[in-house]
Parts: C-alpha cells; sequence; structure tokens
C-alpha cells in the first residue's frame, strides 16, 4: 500500500468506528483523525502532482 492508501484506509476505519462508539469524545476524537487523514492525503496527492509537473 502506498502512503496515500494508507491514510484513506485509516481514515475510513475512523469513520466507521465513530459511527458505532455511544461516547462523544471518542466520536469527536476519531472525526477529528479522519480528517487530519484526509487533509495529509490532499497534501500528498498535491506534492505528487507537482512533483509530475516538474
Amino acid at each position: 500500500m502506498t502512503g496515500i492508501e494508507d491514510l484513506q484506509d485509516q481514515a475510513d476505519r475512523a469513520e466507521r468506528l465513530a459511527k458505532t462508539v455511544t461516547d462523544a469524545l471518542t466520536v469527536e476524537r476519531l472525526l477529528s483523525f479522519a480528517a487530519e487523514c484526509r487533509n495529509k492525503i490532499d497534501a500528498l496527492a498535491e506534492t505528487t502532482r507537482q512533483a509530475e509537473l516538474a
């Protein structure tokens, strides 16, 4: 798996887990982690696009 695929997997898992727990703080932290993973995916994708254009 690539770094982007790993981050996608982690984000997906965190979002699925957030749907199954009832503790609000845990849900908030899981969704925050998923958002961080997606931000990293965007940053890696942008870096890859820029490297391909250079």
